[in-house]
Formats: structure tokens, sequence, C-alpha cells
């Protein structure tokens, strides 16, 4: 009973840690989304910036559009080499997220995305009822994989092979952040764009007000069930240099990871799971501290934990 009472209370005192640790990453994700969104004259002028910068990506989904972005989307990126010839910049699109990929993972999406941060504030609006998942959240999961291949690969590069001429078709038919951080701004500072507005904007406008409720309730469903950068960096997530790591010799089994975590992850069975954003809300609610992360190679949390048996086993043999 001691033991359980002290495990309780080491809980209780991880579980207040945890809206700080919180408070930081909200802190880090509106400073990345105030640089790479620096441009104030775009604001002010209602157009996009076009300087050198703009050749760049930023890791994070972060439209081209918007006033007031530095540089650009991986997305809206590749799709646009998919539909065209320009190979070389191509190889630079694919791997600038092999990079950011093979180092961060899906990091990436807890920390640095634009979009993360509004599903996040979303989130923290009172209401009654809220949930980690949507129903049929096992298979809707799978959805954002489907987007990835056939609308980010499959529809730019086909419809490009066939009239010459492909269209950004995630972007253009989808994306909610395009619509909330570039759609709306240009359309509010421009009225020739506003007089243009059709059909297809009324479309973009329904999916944006669906993804702001769901998000009210539920934790990120565009991140979870939408986004084909989150399934990009979610491949990589086993494998990334930046893991999470679970220690068999201190966890008991309590499950404080799988019910912290907002993505709903089996944290103890595996704590690099593509879905994964690496908040860290997991390794705030372990009582024991069994969980840690950092930049490992792929494969040492193995040989750590073999050595950490082989030394429980010989001091028990002696």
């Amino acid at each position: 009973m001691k033991e359980k009472r002290h495990l309780s209370e080491k809980t209780a005192e991880k579980t207040s840690r945890a809206k700080p640790a919180g408070r930081f990453r909200l802190l880090v994700q509106a400073a990345w989304f105030a640089v790479t969104n620096g441009y104030a004259a775009g604001f002010l002028e209602k157009r996009i910036y076009t300087g050198k910068l703009k050749r760049l990506c930023v890791p994070g989904l972060n439209c081209y559009s918007c006033p007031g972005a530095l540089a650009s989307c991986p997305i809206g990126s590749l799709q646009a080499v998919l539909s065209s010839s320009e190979f070389t910049f191509s190889c630079y699109v694919l791997g600038f997220l092999m990079l950011f990929g093979t180092v961060l993972g899906r990091l990436v999406c807890g920390w640095l995305c634009p979009f993360g941060l509004v599903q996040d504030l979303l989130h923290k609006i009172p209401f009654p009822g809220k949930r980690k998942n949507l129903p049929g959240h096992r298979f809707l999961r799978q959805l954002k994989y489907v987007i990835l291949v056939l609308f980010v690969i499959l529809l730019p590069s086909a419809v490009a092979g066939i009239t010459g001429n492909g269209e950004p078709w995630f972007c253009k038919y989808i994306c909610p952040s395009g619509t909330l951080m570039g759609g709306i701004p240009l359309a509010l500072g421009n009225p020739l764009l506003r007089s243009a507005i059709g059909t297809l904007f009324s479309w973009k406008m329904f999916l944006l007000i669906l993804t702001v409720v769901l998000s009210v309730k539920y934790y990120r469903p565009f991140c979870k069930y939408v986004c084909p950068l989150g399934a990009i960096y979610g491949l990589f997530n086993p494998v990334a240099l930046y893991r999470l790591q679970v220690d068999e010799n201190k966890c008991i089994g309590c499950k404080s990871c799988q019910r912290a975590c907002k993505m709903d992850i089996k944290v103890w069975e595996k704590p690099n799971s593509a879905e994964c954003i690496r908040c860290g809300d997991c390794r705030t609610a372990c009582p024991t501290g069994a969980i840690t992360s950092g930049f490992r190679l792929h494969g040492q949390e193995e040989k750590e934990r073999r050595a950490a048996g082989q030394e429980k086993n010989e001091r028990g043999a002696v």
C-alpha cells in the first residue's frame, strides 16, 4: 500500500509539471511561427513574399501563399516538382524531407508546425465531452497515407504526364492550413480576389470550418487523419535519430504514458510509433522516469537494454 501511495504521489507531482512543459512547447511553436512568417510587409501590403528565401522549405506545413511566409511549404514544393521537369529542385525537396525525417521525425509536427499550433490552441477551448480520437480512429489514421499517395504524388504527376501541366491537388482542393494562412488573408486584402471567389473557395472554407470545429473537441484531427507531411515524417519515426526509449527495468505497466498521450499511443509497447509527435507528455507523466528521449542511433536502445539486463543479472548473481 505504501508503494502504491508513493507512486500515486509521484504521478501527481509529474502531472503538476506537465502544464509548464506544455506551455514551453507552445512558446516554441509560437516563436517558430513568428520567425517563419516574419514578413510583416506582406500583411501590410497584401502581397506574397517572393525573395530568395522562398526557394527554401520550412519543415512544417506553412503555406507558400501566406503573406508573411518567408519560405515554402514542403508539401506544396513536392507537388510542384512532381508536376514539372525540374529534377534538380525535386532532389532538393526530397532530400530536405529525408533530412528532417531521419533527424527529427514527427518532432516537427509537435514543435515546429504552424497548423499544429493552431489545432493545439483550438483544443484548449473549453468544451464538454472532449475526446482524443474521432470514432473509427484505427481506420481513419490510415487516411493520411492515402491522401499522400493520391493527392500529393499520383494525381500531380499523372495529370502532368497527360496534359503537360500539373496541379497541386492537395493544396488546391484539401489543405485547410493554406485556406487559413493564405486564402483568407489574401482575399480580405484584395478586392479582385474577393470578386473571383467561387465554389472552390467555398469548399475549402467548409473543410477549414470542419477542421476548426473538430479540433475543439478532438485532439489534432488534421494531424492524425489528413496531413500528408505527418505521414511522411511518421514513416521515419521508427528510425529517426531523435527517439523515445522505455526502460523495461523501470516500467511498471501502469499505462500513465498512454493516458497522457493525446495521440493515444501505447508508449510502453511502441515508443517510436509513426503517430508520435514527440510532445513529451508521456515522459512527464511517467511516475518512475522510465521514458527518456534524445538523439540516439537506431538499435542503440537494444544494446543499452541488454547491457542493463546483464548488469542486473550480475548483481543478482553476487
